[in-house]
């Protein structure tokens, strides 16, 4: 069944399906059939790029060039962003900053979703005002899977229409305003830029290459691009990567209540770690452990 109406390109039902198929296969997205027009959308701009005459040509040529892949996924992959979107989150961000603080430890971040950058940036930018400084004791790991998009984030340049969340304070701390050819726009200062280790990873990767005992990670509104199963497993994998008191921040539109064994919510969007039985009972066996201890100190006192 054809999908045409006065496109520029044919576009078919089955030429849909093995789209869907594909980017479900290579970033584990799973496509409604509302997505149709989007994927026209998208794709049709690598057809112009590569002059191809339909989506049946360009999928032959997908299929016989590993390097388009990478183009495939970031066309497709949505980067919807803004500065502290979601403010509530950089405010239990300050205040879990504000704890570790007090045990003088380090703090380790994982944003799973980076994108251009801006909620890696927001969470740097919070971080330099809990701790004071702008070098704090932090470690902000920002990664995405869209190559083209972590090449905008690590430069730090953006209109100033992006900048407009934020108070007057925080772009005359965080920004500096550009001139010449970058008129118009502003760029993360260098200290901030500094504080972020930028990754391409996919998340369906076997190895993330993080080490675990992270702070917080930062997952939000991507979820809800794979399906029920997909996103058990990676939440399991991800709450593994958690120290016991971490915690796990979702989008807006983002619930786990299939994942009441691994995470509760304890504040909007905002998960820890259920605490297993056998953890449980292990601190039982501890405390009882060091009791005995004392116990047969006293007696050979």
């Amino acid at each position: 069944m054809s999908l045409n109406d006065d496109r520029e390109f044919d576009y078919s039902e089955a030429d849909f399906e093995k789209i869907r198929k594909v980017i479900y296969t290579k970033a584990g997205i799973s496509l409604s059939d509302s997505k149709k027009q989007l994927v026209y959308s998208r794709l049709a701009r690598r057809l112009r790029a590569l002059k191809l005459p339909n989506f049946n040509t360009y999928l032959q040529y997908l299929h016989a060039n590993d390097q388009e892949h990478e183009e495939f996924v970031n066309a497709l992959t949505t980067n919807l962003t803004a500065f502290f979107r979601e403010s509530h989150h950089f405010d239990i961000l300050a205040n879990h900053a504000k704890k570790l603080k007090i045990h003088n430890r380090k703090m380790r971040i994982w944003c799973s979703a980076s994108s251009t950058g801006e909620e890696p940036y927001s969470i740097a930018m919070t971080l330099v005002e809990a701790f004071g400084t702008y070098e704090p004791p932090v470690e902000i790991i920002a990664s995405d899977i869209d190559s083209n998009v972590l090449r905008e984030a690590s430069s730090g340049i953006y209109t100033m229409q992006r900048l407009e969340n934020l108070s007057l304070a925080q772009k005359k701390q965080f920004f500096r305003r550009g001139t010449g050819k970058n008129s118009g726009k502003a760029r993360v200062v260098e200290e901030l830029r500094n504080m972020i280790d930028f990754r391409k990873i996919n998340l369906l990767d076997e190895n993330w290459h993080i080490q675990p005992s992270l702070d917080i990670i930062f997952c939000r509104n991507v979820m809800i691009y794979f399906d029920k199963l997909t996103q058990l497993r990676l939440l399991e994998r991800m709450t593994r990567l958690l120290r016991p008191d971490g915690l796990y921040i979702a989008g807006h539109s983002e619930s786990f209540s299939q994942a009441n064994h691994l995470v509760s919510l304890v504040g909007k969007t905002t998960y820890a770690l259920v605490k297993q039985k056998g953890s449980e009972l292990n601190q039982e066996r501890d405390i009882k452990k060091e009791v005995d201890l004392k116990k047969d100190a006293a007696n050979e006192i």
